[in-house]
């Protein structure tokens, strides 16, 4: 018996959020999309269904008469979808047609029952995007109903008109769905659009290697690209292929995202070589709560006070020369910033006089969210900001007395440019149209997965 595999609906809605390389992401779609999928897969299913029928030659009288014949309804009364082992989904489906031919006496109208039975592949596709193809298709229809009021039919006229339709769409309902699936292909193209992740850099996945398909899921390996002023970001070569184990994340969930150490070792390259997470701390002389001045500075460096007898406003440029390092323990994410931070203040002819310069560690915690189809996060400080002297041009300099101060003014507005740069979030794999529904974040050893419901809306 031919089998059935998939609406490609199916496909549009969950196929593109998948995968594992390096960097990688891995996606399974989990049992419980099917359900989902076969409520809103019947609307599309029916519109592909409305074909047309040529004109029937009714010989009922002494001459061959042309009669019009035209669907007036499809109705899919049961849709059901399941996972093929190495193949993709497989679809049942049972519909019924309402047919009206226009005979000059007295117009017939007909119900047809039709059970359609379906086989839908997913390949990799050549340009990285996931492909579905109808690979089989069958028809089986049962009698036609007469409907009320057409009891001037005999049953030859009754037999002809069923072997006229019959034949016309054992042919064309399968195109219907193969034509269906076809126009998704297009729809799944957009996994490949780059999507913004900071100031001149951008996100692009596309698929690495067939999915892989099981009874119980369906998952894509797809690697992230990340891109800087159009060139990609270079991972050293000792990263390694990301595989999400069994029996992660909520089990109930439409579809479980695994998103690997590698993935946010190359997040986090792109925005320390874009600059952005470079930033000036600056300080207004005439605020009375703002100590980023040279009289606050003063008192606990005493030729700071020589050099500037009368406040002057100081500027903090933090600069990250190496990559932060995102560790990921189970239920606990840290990242670990190494910035240097230059002191400056401003002369008496307007021109920034370097103070001394600090290298600076600090260990912040990291959470994980999802919205809009984006992960982002947010930080706060663990423990006490490390403090070491680079280079000094007012003399020795304490740094257990500035650990005060560098609290007050530089872990706040830190904090505020790393969230506020976290919070603009890194696109997860998508399509258009899909978006992720009460998505849950769970951070393990080494990788995160992402548990979310999904919906499709157009």
């Amino acid at each position: 018996m031919a089998r059935a595999c998939g609406l490609g609906l199916l496909l549009a809605l969950l196929l593109p959020v998948v995968g594992a390389s390096m960097p990688g992401t891995v996606v399974r779609l989990n049992k419980a999309v099917l359900s989902y999928v076969s409520e809103i897969g019947k609307a599309p299913l029916e519109r592909a269904l409305q074909v047309t029928v040529p004109h029937f030659l009714d010989q009922s009288g002494e001459v061959l008469q042309p009669t019009r014949v035209q669907i007036l309804n499809v109705q899919v009364t049961h849709l059901h979808l399941n996972f093929i082992d190495g193949c993709g989904v497989r679809l049942l489906a049972a519909a019924n047609f309402t047919f009206k031919v226009f005979r000059v006496l007295e117009p017939l109208e007909l119900i047809l029952p039709v059970v359609l039975l379906a086989d839908a592949r997913v390949d990799q596709g050549s340009i990285g995007t996931p492909v579905v193809s109808i690979s089989t298709c069958l028809s089986l229809f049962s009698n036609a109903i007469v409907l009320h009021g057409n009891h001037s039919v005999t049953p030859a006229l009754l037999v002809r008109v069923q072997k006229h339709i019959k034949a016309v769409l054992r042919n064309k309902l399968c195109l219907g769905i193969s034509n269906l699936v076809q126009g998704l292909n297009v729809h799944l193209g957009t996994l490949i659009g780059l999507n913004p992740v900071g100031p001149e850099s951008q996100i692009r996945y596309f698929m690495i290697n067939a999915p892989n398909i099981t009874k119980d899921y369906i998952s894509l390996d797809i690697n992230a690209v990340l891109f800087l002023l159009g060139k990609p970001i270079v991972l050293p070569v000792n990263a390694t292929p990301f595989t999400l184990p069994e029996h992660v994340g909520t089990n109930s969930a439409m579809a479980t995202v695994g998103l690997s150490q590698a993935l946010f070792d190359s997040a986090l390259l792109l925005l320390q070589k874009a600059g952005a997470l470079n930033m000036d701390i600056t300080g207004q002389l005439k605020s009375d709560d703002n100590p980023l001045n040279t009289s606050m500075l003063g008192q606990l460096i005493p030729e700071v006070a020589r050099q500037f007898p009368h406040p002057m406003p100081m500027v903090l440029k933090v600069r990250l020369g190496t990559t932060p390092v995102v560790t990921l323990h189970t239920n606990n994410a840290t990242l670990w910033l190494q910035p240097f931070v230059e002191v400056l203040a401003v002369a008496s002819n307007s021109a920034f006089q370097s103070l001394f310069s600090l290298n600076v560690g600090v260990n912040l915690s990291l959470q994980l969210s999802v919205s809009k189809a984006k992960l982002q996060g947010t930080t706060s400080v663990l423990g006490e900001v490390q403090l070491t002297v680079a280079s000094s041009n007012v003399g020795f300099i304490d740094t257990d007395q500035l650990r005060a101060l560098v609290g007050t003014v530089f872990e706040t507005p830190l904090l505020d440019h790393l969230n506020a740069l976290l919070g603009m979030g890194v696109a997860l794999p998508n399509v258009v149209n899909l978006h992720y529904v009460t998505p849950e974040v769970f951070v393990l050893e080494g990788y995160v997965v992402v548990s979310s419901e999904l919906l499709y809306q157009r």
